[in-house]
């Protein structure tokens, strides 16, 4: 399935949920956000049924998300359902990881290929003050926990912040060189942040530079199907990544739209343009209605964001990339 501009569309992030068990601070205000009512949020029938369509027209990767989508009552049924589903190729969640060390082997065994995973810090205050409330050695024991039960590849994704955890980029690459993990730093991006923070984005040539990492050449594409250029220095178990989108965006290759927790279908991750697919669900649409409105999604995706116009503007809240 391509798109109007000759990008191969073929990847699907659904928002399984819009709840989540941390408030972190580039995510969302200290008071929370007001939750979707649970009778606005697609059941687990109408995602699957989105899933089946969707690969009779060329999708093949799905990433689970949220919120946190181990929050949701029923997820490991609903990840082994997904998974018979042919043409389902490529099963993903991207979660905090709290809630691994005791689901990481029901995930892997319900089918799921691999897991992102969220870490911004390794200093349990820090990460304490950032996620308000969170405990980072749960963290911990969710990685290696993924990675005993086969979950792979295992990725952690870090929110590059100038005066929070700049400091911290060094230490992340050991758990790269130490084990089969791939690191990839974010850009921060400038949704729900209020424009007197634009001093804390750090580019990727300033964090390849601290690393060292500044000669050698990144790939796109050489580990899952997502943004990110990797690199995979000498001695390494794993790998270190980069994913840059304001000061290199990856607009030209994305490969995905998005899935809303109540069924609005976003062909840009970063847009406010959607389609209602709650609406049609609910109306009795035929599977074959269902199947226009995604085509119709995918060939109305933009050639690009416009985040880099409209950076540091507003203040609108959604979390950051988990690809």
């Amino acid at each position: 399935m391509e798109d109007q501009f000759q990008r191969q569309i073929e990847y699907l992030r659904i928002s399984v949920t819009d709840r989540c068990n941390l408030r972190c601070q580039y995510c969302m205000p200290a008071a929370g956000v007001e939750w979707i009512p649970h009778e606005q949020i697609l059941s687990f029938e109408e995602i699957h049924r989105l899933i089946r369509i969707s690969t009779q027209i060329g999708f093949k990767r799905f990433r689970l998300t949220g919120g946190e989508p181990l929050v949701r009552k029923g997820i490991i049924d609903f990840i082994s359902r997904v998974s018979q589903i042919p043409g389902v190729e490529d099963l993903m969640l991207t979660t905090n990881g709290m809630f691994l060390p005791e689901m990481a082997y029901a995930l892997k065994a319900a089918g799921l290929n691999r897991v992102n995973i969220s870490l911004d810090t390794f200093n349990p205050e820090r990460f304490r003050e950032l996620t308000r409330g969170g405990d980072v050695n749960k963290v911990f024991q969710g990685i290696f926990r993924s990675l005993e039960a086969g979950l792979k590849p295992v990725k952690i994704n870090v929110v590059v912040v100038r005066d929070f955890n700049l400091h911290e980029l060094p230490k992340f690459l050991e758990l790269a060189q130490d084990h089969p993990l791939h690191v990839r730093f974010i850009e921060l991006m400038p949704i729900g942040i209020s424009s007197d923070r634009r001093g804390e984005f750090v580019p990727i040539d300033e964090m390849k530079e601290i690393l060292g990492l500044q000669g050698l050449e990144l790939e796109r594409g050489q580990i899952g199907s997502g943004p990110a250029e990797y690199v995979t220095p000498a001695g390494y178990n794993g790998s270190i990544g980069f994913i840059s989108a304001l000061s290199r965006h990856f607009c030209n290759t994305c490969n995905r739209i998005r899935l809303t927790a109540d069924g609005k279908l976003r062909p840009c991750l970063h847009s406010p343009k959607e389609f209602d697919l709650r609406e049609a669900l609910r109306n009795g649409s035929s599977d074959e209605k269902l199947r226009k409105l995604l085509m119709q999604a995918v060939w109305n995706k933009p050639v690009e964001h416009h985040m880099n116009e409209e950076a540091w503007q507003g203040s609108r809240v959604m979390s950051q990339i988990g690809g």
